[in-house]
């Protein structure tokens, strides 16, 4: 740089005036702190989504090309009455105490023709994962830099997009779908019997059949309990 000489470049921060932050806390504010206490998800996003709308047709006209502010500050207004709910009130949204857990309910055998399957439900996120063993043959073959040539314990990990109440085309695993798969795997990687003690190849496959956040770690759990459920020691 001091041989070239070129100038740093000085990035725009594209921030709300304190104009448009004090419109939109008048505006969406009192409408928030209502919205916030529905305790059910979906409702309570559909009710956050319709009042965004409101601010934003509203206040449009107001401040003519400052779509962008308006969003940023609505987003701030947000958070400061979800934050203030929760330090002030000891509240969170879905309506639990700040030392609250999400209630959590296990099943094992739910699948008739599998070795091994699991419900895992906590709150609003549920995943049901199914194991499947196989001969040592079985293993897969890497083909790739690293030192390892098969692998004889894999993790797969679903996320259809009714899980979100969307619509999607099913398609193939995505990168998420990759990196969670390979977070539940490593997580229990450190517990999987060596092929001495267990000569079988082990395949999981963690369907998300409801998310409401950490899904990864319900795969974990539901994993767990389907490796359990296979007479994996």
């Amino acid at each position: 740089q001091t041989e070239i000489g070129k100038p740093k470049f000085e990035p725009a921060l594209h921030m709300a005036g304190e104009d448009v932050k004090i419109r939109v806390g008048e505006v969406a504010g009192p409408k928030l702190r209502q919205a916030i206490r529905v305790e059910e998800k979906l409702s309570r996003e559909s009710a956050l989504d319709d009042i965004a709308a409101e601010v934003y047709s509203g206040l449009a006209e107001e401040f003519p090309e400052r779509d962008d502010e308006i969003a940023e500050a609505f987003h701030d207004v947000l958070k400061r009455e979800v934050r203030s709910m929760i330090l002030e009130e000891g509240r969170r949204p879905d309506g639990r105490e700040p030392d609250q857990i999400r209630p959590i309910t296990c099943e094992v055998k739910v699948l008739p023709r599998v070795h091994g399957s699991a419900i895992f439900t906590r709150g609003q996120t549920q995943v049901m994962s199914v194991a499947t063993l196989g001969a040592t043959g079985d293993v897969q073959e890497l083909d790739t830099t690293g030192i390892e040539e098969t692998k004889r314990y894999l993790h797969h990990y679903n996320f259809p997009a009714f899980s979100t109440g969307e619509t999607k085309p099913l398609r193939g695993p995505g990168r998420r779908e990759i990196g969670h798969g390979a977070l539940a795997e490593r997580a229990l990687l450190p517990v999987i019997p060596d092929e001495n003690a267990f000569p079988y190849t082990i395949r999981v496959v963690s369907e998300v059949l409801e998310s409401n956040g950490s899904t990864s770690m319900a795969s974990v759990c539901g994993s767990t309990m389907t490796l359990m459920d296979a007479g994996v020691p």
